[in-house]
């Protein structure tokens, strides 16, 4: 086939810059400060393989066999009790259907609403695979400034008048890759901005359970509990992936009805439905009380790696680099400040830092617009304590 034959759809979208780096992280003994991903040490094995052994059990026609495109409904009820012990009120099983991780639900967002040459508001930075998604729809993303407090409000309101854009997509807590958590104000302010001008706000949480010390501001889905007639327009994506294990696959759409009906006659075209047998082994997860315990271990750990990571940050690099403590998640945004003449550029700090050992991702790439070059993101999370200093240590000299 040549290339001329393919949808042109595709030359708006080019490969993940994050997947390319990965194809140089098979170099012995590099420490990756680049992925996204939980510490798979961390995963409840024991747990997930007794709900598993459960699932098999006691309902192998239903784990084994085709199911229902909205999600098996024993999983439906145990998201819906998961999501009201975070706040939400009066949510049903019937609210929500799952997806197969959360990016399909944003998939699915996508091909539900967006029409070739419609706008849509994103965080700049944000997460690139939805930059992606959106423009593969047809999209013009255009990006609203954050800051420590998360997307600027009053900026994304001008940009709203003057875009009048089809919805507005937002990671408000620890977002990625950014770290950065909405205020509560500000969490107010924009569901009354989606009211006054009558537009969806799409709030993508797959890291507001991993938390390190006080929870956060409640999502704009619990809070829409509390703005009359927002929760039309307000769609939340959730996500076991960061909580439990990617592996499953398993998240979530919760959405106005409308919506909701169509986002399931597309998944019936794409999948048919999410795997049943992962959708059970997590309903029998959920329902024998296992997560407060996983969640309480996993904050536990990537807290501690959070502080190791920005102290030895202060201590190998100084005002070399600027970042704000993330309270949650599993990321540390960094600004080069290029203080004693130093580099600048992270994308050649990046080539720099992969010769001397370590890992991370430029920042430019999570940018829809007006790309920071000075930025870069590291995780902390599959990295332990000894690692991470000497990953930083490394950072340092490909720095000198």
């Amino acid at each position: 086939m040549q290339e001329g034959q393919l949808a042109q759809r595709l030359n708006k979208v080019e490969t993940s810059a994050i997947r390319e780096l990965f194809k140089l992280l098979g170099k012995p003994g590099i420490i990756s400060f680049a992925g996204g991903f939980p510490d798979s040490a961390l995963f409840d094995v024991a747990g997930l393989q007794t709900a598993s052994q459960q699932a098999l059990a006691q309902e192998p026609s239903a784990a084994l066999q085709y199911g229902a495109t909205e999600g098996y409904q024993p999983l439906r009820e145990q998201i819906a009790q998961f999501m009201q012990a975070k706040g939400v009120p009066t949510l049903a099983a019937q609210d929500l259907i799952i997806t197969t991780g959360s990016q399909q639900a944003l998939d699915l967002i996508g091909k539900c609403l967006i029409d070739e040459g419609d706008k849509v508001i994103v965080e700049g930075p944000t997460f690139l695979a939805t930059i992606q998604c959106f423009r593969l729809y047809g999209a013009e993303v255009i990006s609203a400034p954050i800051d420590a407090e998360g997307m600027q409000i009053d900026k994304l309101e001008q940009l709203i008048i003057e875009h009048r854009p089809k919805l507005i997509y937002t990671i408000p807590t620890f977002g990625n890759p950014s770290g950065a958590t909405l205020s509560l104000e500000r969490r107010q302010r924009l569901l009354a901005l989606a009211m006054r001008y009558q537009v969806l706000i799409v709030e993508d949480d797959p890291y507001g359970d991993l938390y390190f010390d006080a929870p956060p501001p409640p999502s704009l889905l619990a809070l829409s509990a509390q703005i009359p007639g927002s929760r039309d327009f307000l769609a939340h994506c959730g996500s076991l992936s960061k909580v439990l294990s990617p592996g499953l696959r398993i998240g979530w759409l919760i959405a106005p009805p409308a919506l909701l009906a169509k986002a399931v006659m597309c998944k019936q075209f794409s999948d048919a439905h999410t795997s049943t047998f992962a959708q059970a082994t997590a309903a029998h997860y959920l329902a024998a009380g296992h997560m407060p315990a996983a969640l309480a271990k996993v904050r536990k750990v990537y807290a501690q790696r959070a502080q190791v990571m920005m102290q030895a940050l202060r201590e190998e690099l100084g005002d070399a680099v600027a970042f704000t403590a993330p309270q949650g998640g599993l990321f540390l945004w960094l600004r080069l400040t290029g203080a004693n003449g130093k580099l600048t550029d992270a994308a050649e700090l990046a080539k720099r830092a992969i010769e001397q050992g370590v890992a991370f991702v430029p920042g430019a790439p999570f940018f829809s617009q007006n790309p920071d070059p000075t930025s870069l993101r590291l995780s902390f999370a599959t990295v332990n304590e000894e690692k991470i200093r000497e990953g930083v240590r490394c950072l340092a000299k490909a720095l000198a």
